[in-house]
């Protein structure tokens, strides 16, 4: 039977005139009743959601704007408009060429659909936390001059047997309605591989919901999933994406560019960025940029206009230090 709480939303979302949340509410309950075995009656009711979908469509019901999200949509998505480019990270050529493709693949996107290919658009980013996966989907974002639109894995998954699905089918629905770069972070929450020991089955069943919602996915949005587990995503998940991007660690080249990017404006003499780099080894792009940071907050709260070698040996052992002890919790 369909719960009190069911019938209470799909009121509530249609007086408010939510379609969205109407039609979450009753995907919902189609789940539920094929769950209890009522197939046909779960059928019938997926059919009808469909058909008013079509219908909705075909009168030029315009969806509710992703740039004002509210009800179920305002709780599965954050946007932003990012102004972030490619030329503000520092990073190896490989990573570098693979984003400017994908970039100038979206740019003439309409020249390769009509030639029967498909640009490059579903991204799978691989690699240690502060290493530059979020940063890459804000400038995808502001280099193609689109929304990012974060998914709220806090609001995605829920206890409720099919109701994580019915959400992601939402998200999914919204990648047609309104183009825009739609993030996945901490993808490894839902695409970790079936028939681990933690394992719960409702988490088995979103991940094949994704496997089948990205594969059937034609619309013109970038969809982007960013982990630092690699290793446990399942690996049906790989021939899903277009292009797997792997993020690393910076050598001490990368680190002595981000550090006279950041600070050699603030530089009193001669500064050995090389010895600076060689101690700084280890820490990522994000360690680093913090370090930098609480130089230039140090010198301004002393009232300081210069930096020093010293201050910025001192906050990177600090950061060294602080990265450490983190590890040695882990």
């Amino acid at each position: 039977m369909t719960s009190s709480d069911q019938l209470k939303a799909l009121l509530k979302s249609h007086m408010e005139g939510d379609d969205q949340h109407f039609y979450s509410v009753a995907m919902q309950i189609a789940a539920h009743e094929a769950k209890l075995g009522h197939g046909k009656l779960a059928e019938e009711i997926r059919s009808m959601i469909d058909d008013a979908k079509s219908k909705a469509k075909h009168k030029g019901t315009q969806p509710i704007p992703i740039s004002r999200p509210r009800g179920e949509m305002g709780n599965l998505l954050t946007v932003s408009y990012p102004t972030s480019r490619l030329g503000q990270m520092v990073m190896d050529k490989i990573l570098s060429g693979q984003l400017q493709r994908i970039i100038r693949e979206q740019r003439h996107a309409s020249n390769i659909l009509a030639h029967g290919l498909a640009p490059r658009r579903k991204l799978l980013l691989i690699g240690p936390p502060g290493t530059g996966k979020t940063m890459s989907a804000s400038v995808l974002a502001g280099e193609l001059g689109l929304p990012l639109l974060q998914v709220k894995l806090d609001g995605l998954i829920t206890k409720y047997m099919g109701e994580t699905a019915a959400k992601l089918r939402q998200i999914f629905e919204a990648t047609g309605q309104t183009r825009g770069v739609y993030f996945f972070d901490e993808f490894d929450t839902i695409g970790s591989q079936r028939g681990l020991a933690n394992d719960v089955g409702e988490i088995s069943r979103v991940l094949n919901s994704f496997l089948q919602m990205i594969e059937q996915d034609i619309s013109h949005s970038l969809i982007v999933a960013a982990t630092n587990h690699p290793e446990i995503l399942d690996h049906a998940l790989f021939r899903r994406f277009d292009d797997v991007l792997h993020f690393a660690l910076p050598d001490e080249n990368q680190i002595a560019i981000l550090l006279k990017t950041r600070l050699a404006h603030r530089v009193s003499k001669k500064v050995s960025w090389k010895k600076l780099s060689g101690i700084s080894k280890g820490l990522s792009y994000a360690e680093i940029t913090r370090a930098s940071d609480e130089v230039l907050k140090a010198i301004l709260i002393q009232q300081r206009d210069k930096i020093t070698e010293t201050d910025i040996r001192k906050m990177l052992i600090e950061r060294q230090d602080i990265a450490q002890r983190l590890n040695s919790n882990i």
